[in-house]
């Protein structure tokens, strides 16, 4: 009678097994740049919420760094442990379970923008329902992947490890057009007629944050769909083809969702996309900067008064006031 699992896979995986003489220092990098990026985006999140800021995808963000830092740390741990499964399946999960954290960044980064050029029918109870929906289902979504993961290395049952795959297959085709999605809605910026002016929030030119979303989104969907489309043609695990290399596997995960969590910072994403607090009806976008701004021009407006004096008017008004 076998023993019980976990079992080795008999189908390759992206990126093989590591191996300590060139994958530890490629993790390693990828180690400190995600370190850097979690410190990076906490800051951000406390000095914001020190100003009364509260915007959640600077913590979102950092959530999704301090996944990829346990993932590399348990990438490192397998390669000196390669005989572990248990080690090799934690690796596995937590590179799969935190790029979600992006996918749904970026579809709220989206519907801000929505919003903000569609409010008679986006800001509407279905259109945030639909999204919340979205949200839990893609959540739903991961942890029946995680859950098949799993069982899979713990069975020998070929109908258990082929309902597994199918399930995987569903939830890696599901995650790439959760990337994918942010970029059809950004078309029906440009393709639907607008009511009204576009209600503009944040920092920047808009266009610019279109521009971040589409960006962004290309190279999300890039990375999930290489992802989807290698699982649905499985070689040997003695026959990996080249997609299953270690340089498809640091490319299409690694460096493409490091870029995004570098360009989230550099562009300043929580000042660009940030809206006031407690917006929840058409309005609330331009409303509560409006405000903001019109006691910012009080002051201006004040300081402009006793600073655009002409020079030659200076020193009488100092001889009035006593000053010499």
């Amino acid at each position: 009678m076998p023993s019980k699992g976990p079992y080795p896979p008999t189908v390759a995986g992206l990126g093989g097994t590591p191996t300590t003489t060139l994958d530890d220092p490629i993790t390693a990098v990828f180690l400190f740049l995600f370190v850097c990026g979690a410190i990076t985006h906490m800051t951000i999140l406390q000095i914001n919420l020190r100003r009364g800021t509260k915007f959640i995808m600077s913590g979102m963000t950092f959530g999704f760094c301090m996944a990829r830092i346990t993932a590399c740390t348990m990438r490192l741990v397998w390669s000196t442990h390669l005989h572990n499964i248990s080690v090799a399946i934690a690796a596995q999960i937590f590179i799969a379970a935190g790029v979600i954290l992006l996918f749904i960044i970026n579809l709220i980064f989206t519907q801000r923008v929505l919003r903000a050029c569609h409010p008679h029918w986006a800001w509407t109870k279905w259109f945030s329902m639909a999204f919340k929906l979205y949200y839990a289902s893609i959540v739903i979504m991961l942890i029946a992947l995680i859950t098949c993961t799993v069982q899979s290395f713990y069975t020998l049952s070929h109908n258990t490890r082929r309902i597994d795959r199918d399930v995987q297959l569903v939830g890696s085709t599901y995650f790439a057009v959760a990337a994918f999605m942010p970029l059809p809605l950004l078309l029906l910026v440009g393709v639907l007629p607008k009511q009204s002016r576009v209600e503009k929030f944040g920092q920047g030119r808009f266009r610019t944050k279109v521009y971040v979303l589409i960006f962004s989104s290309l190279l999300l969907t890039l990375g999930a769909a290489f992802r989807c489309g290698i699982a649905y043609v499985p070689k040997p695990l003695a026959h990996p083809a080249w997609y299953h290399s270690k340089a498809c596997f640091y490319i299409f995960n690694f460096t493409i969702e490091f870029t995004i969590v570098a360009l989230y910072a550099i562009i300043r994403v929580d000042k660009r996309f940030h809206i006031p607090n407690g917006s929840h009806k058409p309005g609330d976008y331009s409303g509560g900067l409006q405000r903001k701004v019109s006691l910012a021009d009080r002051v201006m407006s004040e300081e402009m008064v006793f600073d655009d004096e002409p020079s030659s008017d200076r020193p009488e008004v100092e001889k009035r006031n006593g000053h010499v």
